[in-house]
């Protein structure tokens, strides 16, 4: 007598039953080998609801990420991998799935429609999985960059970490199509800086600057203003620290956090606790822009150099201060509460530098003008060497870290620096930059600038749904593109921007509109107040950096692992 095979549902039923019970994990061929004990000390929480919580750390002498995926709630399977800019077609994909038979953890990547299909080159490789007591983790590892023309190549700047939820069997791989899934996206720097931790100075102090018990808004985003002030005769500090503060419960709502000190010829500043769009928002408000501290999703703690702090306090410097905090609430969540904010680290003892923030790029004016329908336009702003000549020391500043700043459009920004007419060194770039997430990222290198340096900020956009034009502007439908670069020791300078000559652009636009055809290109340049100055020559340009292939290339496993259940085996 034949016994019936299960259904679909009954499978799916029975393997999350086995998974719930007794979930110990023993994979089949594995291929290579733990990584070094360490810590992972970079974690997020992947999903609005927490079940996913992603943790990692970074080998740059072996050029790898571990990753440590934690699946609260295990249904029939996951997904977990990284995209241009977090779509689910055409993503490179580590896939956790099983036919109601057995279990397998592979490489895949998707089509353009969603269709999920197996890698030949197995990048993605299974070291552990394991029941523990928050919910299955799994454990595996990926090289930078691995030559394969399917998969992702993970470098410095934004990544865009793309998941989703099976919840039902499938007979074979190639029958997951992930538009049939619960998914979504999540922005990170993998790739942090390994910098060595400056030690603080033994009378250092702590200040918490923190939303006053929010409620936060049933919806999607809402940027809440706080306004608080330093305590009177706070005298002048140094920060040399601030790490973020994020309300237990909330680390999948918080996505990200700024202070601001507000002018300081500002006497008063009116006191303010509601979302940054409110009408009963003090005007004054819009003149707190000096950054003090910012935060975003992922990062850790940062540290200012030994010999660098930023000055706020005392005389000239304005007493009030002002929290912005980022609610990221998809599922649009009533009743939750939130104290997050970012703690200060400051000193009465000053270091030896006052630290600077500079602002790169081009001058936000409507002739910073972008045409619609354009993929991939361009538009770059120059920090001059007659500039740099007249405002630098002798002895150059050091930029040790730097935020990069566009509006909806930006997908792509770059600071480049130039020394006697030839390119030597990136400052900071991010090829898959994401206006929705913008961090004060310390650099892998501190970078010196000398004077007659130039420093070259362009930024890329994309207005492929946009009728009119794109012009430059304070509006969040108008665009800039600007490098905030933390330095010292601290100078006049400011600003170092350049801005488009409007009578070049009035030809350019008219050209666009004569031939019907798209444009691109670069614009010519006017400094405004200066005399009108030719483009700095540069004769040589740095080459595109050449992915390395990993030399174990062919350890890798043939085909998806083998992932069995068992309730008797470790």
């Amino acid at each position: 007598m034949q016994v019936p095979s299960p259904s679909a549902r009954e499978a799916a039923s029975m393997y999350g039953t086995a998974v719930a019970v007794f979930l110990v994990i023993l994979v089949a061929a594995l291929q290579g080998s733990a990584p070094p004990e360490s810590p992972f000390p970079y974690r997020i929480p992947l999903d609005p609801e927490g079940t996913l919580e992603l943790s990692w750390n970074v080998s740059y002498t072996r050029e790898l990420v571990h990753f440590q995926l934690l699946v609260r709630e295990l249904k029939a399977g996951v997904l977990f991998g990284m995209s241009d800019r977090g779509q689910l077609e055409d993503a490179d994909l580590a896939v956790l799935w099983t036919d109601g038979d057995k279990a397998y953890f592979g490489d895949a990547w998707s089509d353009q429609r969603g269709q999920l299909h197996l890698d030949p080159q197995q990048d993605y490789q299974l070291l552990r999985a394991q029941r523990t007591p928050a919910g299955l983790s799994l454990l595996f590892k990926r090289p930078f960059s691995t030559c394969d023309p399917r998969d992702y190549l993970i470098e410095d700047g934004t990544v865009h970490l793309v998941y989703g939820i099976l919840e039902q069997p499938f007979a074979s791989l190639e029958a997951i199509n992930t538009s049939a899934l619960q998914t979504g996206l999540q922005r990170v720097q993998l790739l942090k800086p390994d910098i060595s931790v400056p030690a603080l100075p033994p009378d250092t102090r702590t200040m918490e600057v923190r939303a006053p018990d929010v409620l936060v808004p049933g919806q999607e985003t809402t940027y809440w203003c706080y306004v608080t002030e330093l305590p009177g005769g706070f005298s002048r500090h140094h920060i040399v620290m601030y790490e973020p503060i994020v309300t237990e419960g909330n680390e999948a709502l918080v996505h990200h956090m700024e202070v601001f000190q507000c002018a300081a010829e500002l006497e008063s500043v009116p006191q303010f606790s509601g979302p940054c769009d409110s009408k009963m928002k003090p005007a004054r408000l819009n003149h707190c822009r000096h950054v003090l501290a910012a935060w975003a999703l992922g990062a850790k703690a940062f540290y200012y150099p030994e010999e660098a702090g930023l000055a706020f306090g005392g005389a000239g410097s304005s007493r009030f201060l002002r929290l912005e905090v980022h609610y990221h609430n998809p599922l649009r969540m009533q009743g939750r509460r939130d104290s997050s904010g970012i703690r200060l680290y400051y000193t009465a003892t000053l270091r030896r530098f006052d630290a600077g923030i500079m602002e790169l790029g081009l001058v936000y004016t409507p002739v910073m003008a972008i045409p619609p329908q354009e993929e991939a336009f361009v538009l770059t702003g120059y920090c001059t060497d007659k500039c740099t000549q007249l405002a630098l020391p002798p002895s150059g500043i050091h930029i040790f870290a730097s935020q990069l700043h566009t509006h909806l459009t930006g997908r792509k920004v770059i600071t480049v620096l130039a020394r006697g007419g030839r390119e030597r060194e990136v400052v900071n770039r991010d090829d898959h930059y994401s206006p929705h997430f913008q961090e004060i990222r310390m650099l892998k290198k501190v970078v010196s600038v000398h004077p007659g340096d130039v420093l070259i900020t362009s930024c890329t956009y994309n207005t492929g749904d946009r009728k009119l034009a794109t012009v430059g502007g304070f509006g969040i439908l108008e665009e800039m593109c600007v490098n905030y670069v933390h330095y010292y020791p601290q100078t006049q300078l400011e600003l170092c921007k350049s801005s488009v000559d409007p009578g070049f652009l009035q030809k350019y636009f008219h050209l666009v509109n004569s031939c019907r055809g798209k444009g691109g290109g670069s614009l010519a340049w006017d400094k405004g107040e200066w005399d009108r100055q030719p483009l700095p020559e540069i004769v040589s340009k740095l080459e595109e950096p050449t992915p390395r292939c990993p030399a174990s290339q062919g350890q890798s496993p043939a085909g998806p692992t083998v992932v069995s259940i068992g309730g008797s085996k470790g």
